[in-house]
């Protein structure tokens, strides 16, 4: 594995991967490394899509969310069907923070 792609890239998820968190996000962003290095720093895994690499992430992003930004976790909500979209690096490492520290 390049140094690059340790330090940059997401991180292969393991079992326990946090149900109903998707990051939305592209390599070389460095808002959303500073997301998955939050991630990293508090242990937890959610499932990554690279926009970048996905023409069906990018789609996803921007019809579920309504913007084309990264980082971006959708959050599913166990009580409705509607998903909440979270932008903002400092926004969505705060949520992380506030509900798995």
């Amino acid at each position: 594995m390049s140094l690059f792609k340790s330090l940059f890239g997401p991180k292969p998820l393991p079992k326990d991967t946090i149900p109903g968190l998707t990051l939305y996000h592209f390599t070389t962003c460095p808002f959303c490394l500073k997301v998955r290095a939050n991630l990293r720093r508090l242990g937890l895994s959610v499932e990554h899509r690279n926009i970048h690499r996905s023409r069906k992430a990018f789609n996803e992003l921007v019809q579920g969310g309504g913007k084309k930004q990264v980082p971006c976790l959708r959050i599913e909500n166990e009580s409705d069907e509607a998903a909440t979209w979270l932008y903002e690096s400092d926004a969505i490492n705060r949520y992380l923070q506030e509900h798995f520290a």
